[in-house]
C-alpha cells in the first residue's frame, strides 16, 4: 500500500467487546473501517484472538488485520523490549502516513496494554495524531449482563487489581461499599473463601468470557466452583452489604 509522504498518519485505539459483537461505538466502527492497518493482539498459546471473536459479524476489511502475539512475561525487561519494538513499528507506519488501528478488549485505557503502546508511540513520534475511542469495560459488561448496579446514591466504588493476600482484600472491602476486582486469575479460590467467610457471597457476582464460548455468569457466589470458573477474561463484583430496596416503603 502506497501513501503520500505528506499525508499525516493517524493512530486509533479501539476497544471491542468484551463479548457481544454489538459492543462497539459507532465512531470506533467508522475508524475500524477506514484504517489501513489493524493491529490485532492475541495471547500467546491462544488459538484465536478474543478481540477478533468480539467482532464476529461486524463488516470490515479483514485483509488489513495484522495479528501480534502477546506474551505477558513477568520479566519487566522483556515487556519493555516488546512494547519498544511494537511502538517503533507503529511509529514507522504512522510516519508513512498510514491510518493504524490498534484493537484491545474492553476499554482501551482501563488496565489495557494499549496504554503502553500509546506511550511508546508518543515518545517516538510526539506529533502523531492519536485518537482513543472509549470502549466498554469488563465490569460494565458484567454489571449489565447480571443487572448488578455498580453504585447507587453515594456508594463508594473501588476498581482494584486483585491483591496477593486475603488481609489486604478484606481491608479494601471493609472500607468501600463496592469493589470491582480485576485480574483475579489463580487467586479465585481464596477470594471466594474470603467472601463466604465475611458472609457477603450471596450479594456478590462473577463473570467470565461474557458473550463468548465458555461464559460464566454467577450472581450469587455462595456455591460457585472456583475450579470451573477460573480463567482469563474474568471480573468479580463485590458488594459489602445487600442492596437497599429504595422502592419499598420502610
Amino acid at each position: 500500500m502506497t501513501v503520500s509522504s505528506h499525508h499525516k498518519g493517524k493512530l486509533s485505539g479501539i476497544g471491542v467487546g468484551p463479548g457481544p459483537a454489538g459492543y462497539l461505538p459507532l465512531a470506533a466502527l467508522d475508524a475500524l473501517r477506514t484504517a489501513d492497518v489493524i493491529y490485532l493482539p492475541r495471547a500467546r498459546g491462544a488459538d484465536m484472538s478474543v478481540a477478533l471473536q468480539c467482532l464476529d459479524g461486524v463488516a470490515f476489511d479483514r485483509s488489513r488485520l495484522r495479528e501480534i502475539e502477546f506474551n505477558m512475561d513477568p520479566d519487566r525487561q522483556v515487556l519493555q523490549e516488546h512494547y519498544a519494538q511494537l511502538g517503533a513499528e507503529l511509529a514507522a507506519q504512522l510516519r508513512d502516513g498510514l491510518h493504524v488501528a490498534y484493537l484491545t478488549i474492553g476499554d482501551s485505557l482501563t488496565y489495557s496494554t494499549y496504554g503502553y503502546v500509546l506511550a511508546a508511540v508518543r515518545d517516538l513520534y510526539p506529533e502523531c495524531d492519536c485518537v482513543t475511542y472509549p470502549g466498554i469495560t469488563s465490569y460494565a459488561a458484567a454489571a449489565s449482563a447480571m443487572e448488578w448496579p455498580l453504585g447507587v446514591g453515594k456508594e463508594r466504588t473501588l476498581i482494584l487489581p486483585c491483591p496477593e493476600d486475603a488481609a489486604t482484600l478484606r481491608a479494601e472491602i471493609e472500607s468501600h461499599d463496592i469493589v470491582v476486582l480485576m485480574k483475579v486469575g489463580a487467586r479465585l479460590p481464596w477470594v471466594l473463601d474470603l467472601l463466604r467467610e465475611m458472609g457477603i457471597a450471596p450479594h456478590c457476582a462473577f463473570a467470565r468470557r461474557i458473550g463468548l464460548e465458555g461464559e460464566v455468569l454467577a450472581s450469587d457466589l455462595s456455591t460457585l466452583d472456583a475450579a470451573q470458573a477460573s480463567g482469563y477474561l474474568a471480573v468479580l463484583l463485590i458488594r459489602k452489604t445487600a442492596p437497599e430496596k429504595r422502592h419499598v416503603a420502610g
